[in-house]
């Protein structure tokens, strides 16, 4: 297929952006497997002020018309404005991908174009989940809903969520007979592959399994004196439809009304849209999908309030991607989320005192990184009941305590979304990967509940962010000590090598440590790197010289004795290194107080491919955090915390790092 990139005014004559409004039949789908995007793009034609929130208003091909079109889309907690030129991928003067059935309109064409933008390229577009698209084009609170396993009043919620505005669709499983599932320690974990062209099958009834399709309406009618409930879907292609009862000819509209029948294919579009009964739905499709414009039409008839927090975060391997409870030894280190719940519902059930809240964790970039070979990771979350702790949970909480609460399953979907009654009290949230060491980007969003009665008393907070400090040790007294033996047999190996200034270099430095730690260290190493000594020098070197001499130098071996002390408590077996996951612990240890980033930082830097820090680069990264501390403290002259630096002072305190 030869493409060609065209104008509209190139394709055809008198081109428009919208013709008569924007509607469902100006989408069909073309050669992209992009069927998930197309039914999102159909449920959003439903709603004008959400539509014309993507499409701004007044963009044409004739009034200041400049070859090119805006659209927005929510993105990762913001809107931010897409700018797309007008030239359309075309193959014999045809589009090859989403067109309108009107030749000279184009906004779903453009409107492709930019969220292929968005996501990096056309081909990022195959194969998808509709929640993705509706999400993008609201802001909204997405739910998913395994039909097998649906509540008993699912037509009521999806009646409720339509007259709200919400979008849904809904699709088969390629395999609806095959389940693929991973089991966790808490958690049950369904992987769920997006679908593809490639894996498209009809079923003998007509329906496309893998495709997504758009859920337009619902109604109940009277059928020889039976009420039956159907619902109205729409096939992004325009064809291959439904072929059993209330299908286009089927005996079953006999059984109603004439006036009835009439209303009900007024309101459908030939050749892409079909009504069904709603048990041939749920015994047919297997998924439904479904984005909430407001937190308040999740559940129930009253509008309620609703605090929204937004938080970024990241799993790094080596340091916070540790898996999920699967794997014990590393599961503490995931980033962890305070959550704050203090209003109670206004209508608990069962008479017991609950505070509701929506918490959604979406990963962030994977589309666009998927020419990398990027998938969707299997993500899920934990809450955890807690008090009165501020610092980061250590291993110890995880391993004797259970969790409050947690999503149903991980999948490897873009956004896992549950909704929780819980008691009024303090919740860590645990977002994690399925898997450990896998990296990603997130954003969690707890949606808070808060009733009419008050609107205060909720917050949610991250562990550790709140600043960066270092513990300040005990004073102590120092009392005139005699020599020992060890500092003895120091003097000896330092006047040998430092000659008769008795001060050192790095590179003398660096022989000095090697034939100290070969008598006195009980680590099995070879000593330190040029680049540790060269820290240690910047570190300890108060006269300004470049160099130790030998009391600097002994203050030195008395901070290496003592991060020493802590690197053994860490080595359990003894190979010399530790995990980068119990670094952590060991900068608690050592009197550092660093947040989440900084952990990140050194697992990236100090560990290695196997995700260990062996001691020269365990004391580099102790030395370097001494070091900047000081040079902090130095500057800080009032001790507030807060400093001011201009471009030379600036430079001076990142020599440290």
């Amino acid at each position: 297929m030869k493409i060609e990139w065209k104008r509209p005014s190139e394709i055809c004559e008198n081109p428009q952006f919208i013709i008569d409004g924007a509607n469902r039949t100006d989408i069909c789908q073309g050669e992209l497997g992009d069927c998930w995007l197309l039914a999102a793009i159909a449920c959003l034609t439903v709603n004008e002020k959400l539509l014309y929130r993507v499409i701004p208003p007044d963009q044409s091909f004739t009034d200041n018309y400049a070859g090119i079109f805006h659209f927005q889309f929510w993105r990762y907690g913001e809107w931010i404005d897409v700018v797309v030129d007008d030239r359309i991928p075309t193959c014999k003067n045809q589009l090859v991908f989403t067109k309108s059935f009107r030749k000279n309109e184009f906004w779903s064409a453009l409107l492709e174009k930019a969220y292929a933008k968005l996501h990096g390229s056309y081909e990022a577009l195959k194969g998808g989940n509709t929640l993705e698209a509706m999400e993008d084009f609201t802001g909204g609170v997405t739910e998913f809903f395994e039909l097998s396993e649906a509540p008993k009043d699912l037509y009521n919620i999806m009646r409720k969520a339509l007259e709200r505005g919400s979008l849904m669709g809904c699709s088969i499983d390629v395999s609806g007979d095959e389940s693929s599932e991973i089991k966790c320690t808490e958690e049950k974990c369904t992987l769920d592959e997006p679908c593809t062209t490639e894996v498209e099958t009809r079923t003998e009834q007509g329906l496309v399994r893998g495709h997504a399709y758009s859920i337009i309406g619902l109604c109940d009618e009277v059928a020889k004196d039976t009420r039956i409930r159907l619902i109205r879907l729409r096939n992004p292609w325009g064809w291959v439809l439904w072929k059993g009862p209330w299908s286009a000819n089927s005996k079953e509209w006999s059984t109603i009304s004439t006036a009835d029948k009439g209303n009900l294919k007024k309101q459908t579009v030939e050749e892409s849209e079909f009504w069904m009964s709603f048990d041939d739905f749920q015994r047919n499709f297997t998924k439904l999908e479904m984005c909430n414009l407001t937190p308040d039409t999740l559940q129930g008839d009253e509008r309620h309030s609703w605090t929204v927090s937004v938080n970024e975060g990241r799993w790094v391997r080596g340091s916070s991607a540790g898996g999920c409870r699967n794997f014990p030894h590393t599961f503490w280190t995931n980033p962890q989320y305070r959550l704050k719940l203090y209003e109670e519902d206004d209508d608990p059930e069962d008479g017991q005192a609950t505070c509701t809240v929506v918490v959604a964790l979406m990963q962030k970039g994977r589309r666009m990184q998927r020419h990398q070979g990027a998938k969707f990771l299997t993500i899920g979350f934990s809450i955890y009941e807690m008090c009165g702790q501020d610092q980061h949970l250590q291993k110890d909480f995880f391993l004797y305590t259970a969790s409050k609460a947690k999503c149903k399953t991980y999948i490897n979907l873009r956004e896992v979304t549950e909704r929780f009654q819980l008691p009024p009290g303090e919740y860590v949230i645990i977002p994690t990967t399925f898997e450990a060491h896998q990296e990603g980007e997130f954003i969690l969003r707890p949606i808070v509940f808060v009733s009419d009665r008050a609107r205060a008393n909720k917050e949610i907070e991250h562990d550790g962010i709140q600043g960066e400090k270092r513990k300040k040790p005990k004073q102590k007294l120092l009392q005139p000590e005699k020599e020992t033996e060890e500092e003895k047999q120091f003097r000896a190996i330092y006047q040998k090598i430092a000659g008769e200034d008795m001060q050192v270099c790095a590179n003398e430095l660096k022989m000095i440590m090697k034939n100290v730690l070969a008598k006195h260290n009980e680590i099995q190493t070879e000593g330190f790197s040029l680049e540790t000594c060269r820290s240690m020098i910047a570190l300890m070197d108060t006269d300004g010289t470049g160099k130790l001499n030998l009391q600097e130098f002994k203050h030195l071996w008395k901070k290496i004795k003592e991060w020493q002390r802590i690197f053994k408590r860490y080595d359990k077996d003894k190979s010399s290194s530790i995990s980068s996951f119990e670094m952590r612990n060991a900068v608690n240890d050592a009197g550092f107080q660093l947040n989440r980033q900084l952990y990140d930082i050194i697992a990236m830097r100090y560990a290695d491919e196997h995700l260990n820090i062996d001691f020269d680069s365990y004391i580099c990264c102790f030395v370097r955090l001494e070091g900047m501390f000081r040079a902090f403290n130095a500057f800080d002259k009032d001790g507030d915390g807060i400093i001011k630096l201009n471009v030379l002072e600036w430079l001076q305190l990142t020599m440290y790092s």
